[in-house]
């Protein structure tokens, strides 16, 4: 695991956590809530990634403990990481392309999920193969 894949997923696997945490503590400002947030359809459309999210960050997290332990195993739990945070990112920019609401506060968090796992899945799909090969 390199050192900017390592930091992209702390980044993402903590902002995840926190964003939650903010979120179920009513601490988010007003100004950065997404339109119609008070909708309860909206709510609860939003509320439905907690399980998603909740997995990414576990499943990242767990995959730098392995590698920092030598479990070869790491690189699989990166993968389905990198392929959830891939989801969450695709779910809500097509949900926000649909509504046509263009905000880059929401636009732009969302394409960086979308994006970065597409950097990385390439190299480590390799690796896991190369991997179980010689197990």
């Amino acid at each position: 695991m390199g050192k900017v894949l390592k930091a992209f997923m702390l980044f993402t696997d903590i902002g995840f956590v926190l964003y939650w945490l903010m979120v179920y503590s009513d601490l988010l400002p007003k100004e950065y809530l997404y339109k119609d947030y008070e909708n309860e359809l909206m709510l609860a459309w939003n509320l439905s990634f907690v399980p998603l999210d909740l997995v990414i960050s576990l499943t990242g997290l767990m995959s730098i403990y392995l590698f920092k332990r030598q479990l070869g195993v790491w690189s699989s739990y990166c993968i389905i990481s990198l392929s959830l945070t891939f989801c969450s990112g695709l779910q809500a920019i097509a949900f926000w392309g649909l509504r046509h609401d263009f905000d880059a506060l929401w636009w732009v968090p969302n394409l960086f999920l979308l994006i970065y796992p597409l950097i990385f899945m390439p190299k480590l799909i390799k690796h896991t193969t190369t991997y179980s090969t010689r197990s």
